[in-house]
């Protein structure tokens, strides 16, 4: 496979290789693949969790947001970030 790159893109890709951590531009690229890969899945599962979400408020389950609602919410992450218990991953980025 060829792949044509501006020269912006082809100094930013041999700068990357200039840092050591990449001995060479197929690295950089499989790199740079497997992390959009990684943001596509990322961003399938919001997608989910957002259709989740529009299903509860259809049937009418879903909560008011008000700003003490947000202080509660707020406080219960901090409380729980005192005490060691790891972020949800479905509300972290």
């Amino acid at each position: 496979m060829h792949i044509n790159l501006s020269q912006e893109m082809e100094q930013y890709l041999q700068s990357k290789i200039g840092t050591g951590f990449y001995s060479n531009a197929t690295e950089v690229v499989c790199d740079a693949i497997r992390r959009m890969r990684e943001e596509d899945e990322k961003l399938v599962t919001l997608r989910a969790a957002v259709q989740v979400g529009d299903d509860q408020l259809d049937r009418g389950k879903g909560v008011a947001y008000t700003t003490e609602r947000l202080a509660t919410i707020t406080e219960k992450a901090f409380a729980n970030s005192r005490n060691g218990k790891k972020v949800n991953p479905d509300v972290a980025s």
